[in-house]
């Protein structure tokens, strides 16, 4: 009896020396989607193009209070422009919606989801992840700062290797003064 208690003893110290050594798990903090806020602005030869689009769902993840991974979940439906108005806005919003750029139909929402996360200064982490944009999937590495409960982040995305190749001038020659250039940008406010 007495070599059970003493056993007993010793298995009790040791499961909690080792559990007080143990890491603590990543904490992952939703986005709040009603409060986070993501532009894009699109190029073209003779301009540009702004707008919004909403996160759909998206987390976090943070392990002693630094950034380790996360994922967001972009709402397709919700592409339109914030540079255009009445009539010029539905065609634009329509256009961007249809199979020519990112076929909101069959492609519902696209995705970031972190695979590797480096601090690179106090507040700030470069990130590579893999985007998906209308079913494929390539990697991604932006920078990411972040104060409190805020995060923000700029992403520059070719979108010809999402299979969005209307006006390209990769793809089509003579396009001219209606060329529209490969690379959009994305910059999100975040808050969790």
């Amino acid at each position: 009896m007495k070599n059970t208690m003493k056993n007993l003893a010793i298995v009790a110290l040791i499961a909690f020396t080792a559990l007080s050594f143990t890491k603590i798990a990543n904490e992952k903090k939703e986005i709040k989607t009603d409060k986070s806020k993501v532009v894009w602005k699109g190029y073209k030869v003779t301009g540009s193009h702004e707008g919004t689009i909403d996160i759909k769902s998206g987390f976090l993840s943070f392990n002693e209070g630094k950034l380790v991974g996360g994922e967001v979940v972009i709402d397709m439906t919700t592409l339109g422009s914030t540079d255009l108005q009445g009539e010029y806005k539905g065609k634009l919003d329509g256009h961007l919606k249809s199979d020519d750029f990112f076929g909101v139909e069959t492609h519902p929402t696209s995705k970031l989801v972190f695979t590797k996360v480096t601090a690179s200064g106090k507040n700030a982490y470069s990130v590579t992840g893999d985007l998906t944009i209308k079913g494929k999937t390539h990697p991604i590495t932006f920078m990411m700062s972040i104060y409190g409960n805020k995060a923000t982040a700029s992403l520059k995305i070719d979108r010809t290797k999402y299979d969005v190749r209307y006006g390209s001038t990769s793809f089509f020659d003579g396009l001219k003064d209606k060329a529209i250039y490969d690379e959009f940008d994305l910059v999100s406010d975040l808050e969790f």
